[in-house]
């Protein structure tokens, strides 16, 4: 009799502990399928900072062009207008750290003709041409007149390009001080719209900053044309900076809550 009793009770007891593992399994896989909802509340903003920033690097480039009817000739040209070129330069107080050169280049050059005799058209090479570059970077922005003068009357036949830009070191100060603005706005902007809906920010889920864009250099002039002989050209003529625009946006998802 006993026996039995026990064995009652331990199959009882392994029927309540099946039915609990499989009541838990079925609320376990309940739970999987139906996920909790989200009650976090946000609001996304985009914030905007502009700035008008003064440029503090000059970028001239000039081109030196020689030919010759050998190129062995044309180089040795194209090189000793290039030392005058940045003799001139350091004279003036721009240093070789300022100076740069660069795209040498060196072409055949070939007159094109008809032989009367068979009437087939032939070329004949006549020489070579030699080009070549030197940039000057500098923060020395009111000399841009005087570098001008002084690299076309020392053998530059070509100036290229004349503009004003920004140093790495000014892009990043500027890039980190916008970029904090950008945050500020979007924060005060999410405020604002908060306000008459009686809710606050209580965090910051993410934020998202966006690439920081350099316009582009502002140019003075800029002509391929060749001017060492032309009597249009005027030295000394004045060259103004301006400012440039730059903006960067920065957006924000904030966590809000009732106040």
């Amino acid at each position: 009799m006993n026996k039995q009793i026990v064995i009652s009770a331990i199959v009882g007891a392994i029927l309540v502990l099946a039915i609990t593992v499989t009541t838990l399994s079925e609320n376990q896989a309940e739970a999987q399928t139906t996920p909790f909802p989200s009650r976090e509340k946000v609001i996304s903003v985009t914030g905007e900072a502009t700035a008008a920033v003064d440029p503090d690097l000059l970028v001239i480039t000039f081109g030196v062009e020689t030919q010759e009817k050998s190129a062995r000739d044309a180089l040795v040209a194209n090189s000793e207008s290039m030392t005058s070129i940045v003799d001139a330069l350091n004279s003036m107080g721009i240093s070789e750290d300022e100076l740069s050169t660069s795209r040498i280049n060196i072409y055949p050059i070939y007159d094109n003709y008809r032989d009367p005799k068979t009437e087939k058209y032939t070329q004949e090479l006549i020489g070579y041409r030699v080009t070549n570059t030197i940039s000057v970077e500098t923060n020395q922005l009111g000399k841009a007149a005087d570098i001008i003068d002084g690299g076309v009357s020392s053998g530059a036949n070509r100036v290229e390009n004349v503009s004003f830009t920004l140093s790495p070191q000014k892009q990043i100060e500027v890039k980190d001080e916008l970029l904090g603005q950008a945050v500020i706005n979007a924060k005060t902007k999410a405020e604002n719209a908060l306000a008459p809906l009686d809710h606050k920010i209580i965090g910051v889920k993410a934020v998202t900053l966006s690439e920081f864009g350099m316009p582009p250099p502002i140019p003075v002039f800029s002509t391929a044309g060749s001017f060492a002989e032309d009597a249009s050209f005027k030295s000394s003529t004045p060259v103004f900076t301006s400012d440039q625009d730059i903006t960067t946006t920065a957006s924000v998802i904030f966590l809000i809550g009732s106040n």
